[in-house]
């Protein structure tokens, strides 16, 4: 985005290369600017693409840290996620996890959101392995303030402000929010069954100077999160920061862009176990500290010339982690300590070129990386004595993947078609290989010898863009290879490798390459004005998924809807006022890989009036799941259902400069 400053020649520009003119041949959703300015956290808008969701269904306010990973396509969803998010060219996926913490991201310094689905490859590489979610940051909007409270004890705060000068321009943005939330078993609630609650703040500074074509950005955010997870003594923390440097040319027929990032980020997760009869709960599991730091770049440079052009780069990402727990509670106390953790480094380069001919456009490039993953160690000791109960280093590992894409992309008059076909592959995460956890009485053990998925898939679509309204129809095929997901291996009572015991009522699960997951689809999606006053908004996806082999063959993948579907309608009364409403459907989920534990399928209506009251000054109500939905986000081995936030209702206001 450009925007201009006082000074009609000086011209502000964001620190990163322009779309290439190549990314038209492949498949994009472009979030709705009405809904990035009216969520409160940004998970919420970018569900409203059909086929991206998170691991479960709670948004981030409530959603543990731990399963806050994107996915898209709805091939396989899984709690690291399996889609690379950035924000001017930044990737945000935490160093340990590969999750997204999303309060982290300030909605009110999100100019543009756009998903491109389908591998990475080219610029994105490793983790874009379902698709890339890319976050554009404001510049040269002044300043906004938004206060809103409501329902459940819930109150937000945000501010975001931008100075410039000539040369330079400086922004500041925080927000706060509180929510005293719900309790999210209904039947079958007990004594152990408590509160959702959710506390958070972020912040963000960003300075950048400009010489000439050139433009130099630093960017410092940092983030503070604490949440129950809806159990007596079971509540997680999370922290962070992140600092960026980007040094950019962006303009004219040869154009460069240099970036150096580093990120640290740190969980507390306590988990218990409930008693049969959810009358109380015991302590499980304390993992008090997870310290991880991750560190990288990016280089950039492209030629482009009448209709043709061609860009090659680079890029790596290191993390180094452990995580420190207390475990085996009894007696009163935890009796067992456990460090796990290790170190991995993703190294890559790429050549991507397009060219158009007349009404054609082709477009492909290649890259090749390495994956290393080494010095991982799991130590378990005896807290009375620190006498060693297990000691486990394994083995160093290499990956070299090379991935690649093409897509060509016809007009037709008023339509078009396109097609393109990518490979791509995801490293797992320090977190799956050397992090064990709990939920409730489940179980899920690491699995230090895991390795990397991979993707191949094929899209095509037809659309049109006309002044008043834009359609895209079209079809993909994947097959993921090696997925990573939480194999169930036995159920409770028991005690299973390496010493744990799961009690009655719970499962015990390990994460496996489990095999190559299938998917077909369809996707469409349509957009448009009508009369000037009216916008509206319309966009489907199914996806049909399965095992084609491994131990869950034929099954499909657990957290995946075969349907999903989004539909906004704005109608702007007056130049003053607005009224919008916002509806996501989506079908039943399996909770679990064996298909035996079902989410209901679920819709979700919002709704909105805004009203300016003078200039800059605008109160607005909103209805949270108006219909007052039950929207179940996960179910216990014992048949226990959770469920998310029922409706409510905030107010705010919102100064605007």
């Amino acid at each position: 985005m450009d925007c201009k400053a006082a000074n009609e020649d000086i011209v502000i520009v964001a620190p990163r290369l322009p779309e290439a003119a190549g990314e038209a041949a492949y498949s994009a959703y472009e979030i709705d600017t009405v809904v990035l300015e009216t969520a409160t956290r940004l998970d919420e808008a970018l569900r409203t693409a059909p086929g991206v969701s998170t691991f479960r269904r709670n948004d981030s306010a409530a959603a543990n840290p731990t399963i806050q990973g994107l996915s898209i396509r709805a091939s396989a969803p899984s709690g690291a996620g399996r889609a690379l998010v950035t924000v001017d060219g930044q990737p945000l996926n935490d160093p340990f996890g590969g999750w997204v913490i999303w309060g982290a991201v300030l909605t009110e310094t999100v100019s543009g959101a756009t998903i491109l689905r389908g591998a990475g490859a080219g610029p994105y590489g490793a983790g874009a392995l379902t698709g890339t979610v890319q976050l554009d940051e404001r510049r040269g909007q002044g300043a906004t303030l938004s206060l809103e409270s409501g329902d459940r004890g819930y109150v937000r705060a945000a501010g975001v402000g931008e100075a410039q000068g000539d040369a330079w321009s400086f922004m500041l943005a925080a927000a706060a929010q509180q929510d005293d939330g719900w309790t999210p078993v209904r039947d079958g609630r007990g004594a152990a069954d408590t509160h959702l609650w959710s506390n958070s703040i972020a912040g963000v500074a960003r300075t950048e100077w400009r010489d000439g074509g050139r433009v130099f950005s630093a960017r410092l955010s940092g983030y503070s999160e604490s949440r129950s997870a809806g159990l007596v003594g079971a509540k997680s923390a999370s922290d962070g920061a992140s600092l960026s440097m980007t040094l950019a040319a962006p303009q004219g027929d040869v154009a460069w862009r240099v970036q150096a990032w580093a990120m640290v980020s740190d969980l507390y997760n306590g988990s218990v176990a409930t008693a049969p009869d959810r009358s109380a709960t015991t302590p499980a599991n304390e993992q008090y500290e997870t310290p991880a730091f991750g560190w990288g770049g990016n280089a950039a440079l492209r030629w482009s010339n009448e209709g043709q052009g061609l860009e090659i780069g680079a890029d790596l990402r290191a993390a180094d982690g452990e995580t420190h727990e207390r475990f085996s509670f009894s007696g009163g106390q935890f009796t067992r300590t456990r460090v796990a953790g290790g170190q991995t480094l993703t190294a890559g380069a790429y050549a991507e070129g397009w060219r158009e001919l007349g009404d054609w456009l082709f477009t492909g490039g290649a890259r090749a990386d390495i994956y290393r993953a080494w010095d991982g160690a799991r130590v378990e000791r005896l807290i009375a004595t620190g006498a060693p109960l297990l000691q486990f280093a394994p083995e160093d590992s290499e990956t070299i993947a090379p991935t690649a894409r093409v897509g060509v992309r016809r007009e037709l008059g008023p339509l078009f078609v396109r097609s393109a076909a990518y490979a791509g592959f995801r490293p797992p995460t320090l977190n799956e290989l050397h992090r064990p956890f709990r939920v409730g009485n489940d179980v899920t053990e690491a699995n230090a010898a895991l390795e990397p998925e991979r993707i191949a898939g094929v899209d095509i679509a037809i659309g049109a863009s006309q002044r008043a309204w834009s359609w895209e129809a079209g079809a993909f095929a994947t097959r993921l290879e090696d997925a990573i997901v939480n194999v169930t291996l036995g159920a409770g009572p028991g005690t299973f490798p390496p010493g744990v015991f799961i009690p009655t009522g719970g499962a015990y699960r390990q994460r496996q390459n489990a095999g190559a997951i299938e998917a077909i689809g369809l996707e469409a999606e349509a957009h448009g004005d009508w009369r000037e006053r009216f916008a509206w908004r319309a966009a489907l996806n199914y996806t049909d998924a399965a095992f084609a082999n491994g131990p869950l063959s034929r099954l499909r993948p657990a957290q995946s809807p075969e349907w999903s579907a989004s539909a906004g309608l704005e109608w702007r009364v007056t130049d003053a006022s607005s009224i919008s409403a916002a509806l996501i459907y989506e079908s039943i989920r399996f909770e679990d890989d064996l298909n035996t534990r079902t989410l209901d399928s679920a819709v979700t209506l919002d709704l909105r009036a805004e009203q300016e009251l003078a200039r800059g000054v605008s109160l607005y109500a909103a209805l949270d799941n108006a219909l007052d939905s039950e929207i179940e986000t996960a179910e216990t081995a014992d048949g226990i259902e959770s469920f998310g936030p029922p409706r409510a209702l905030r107010f705010g206001v919102v100064l605007r400069r």
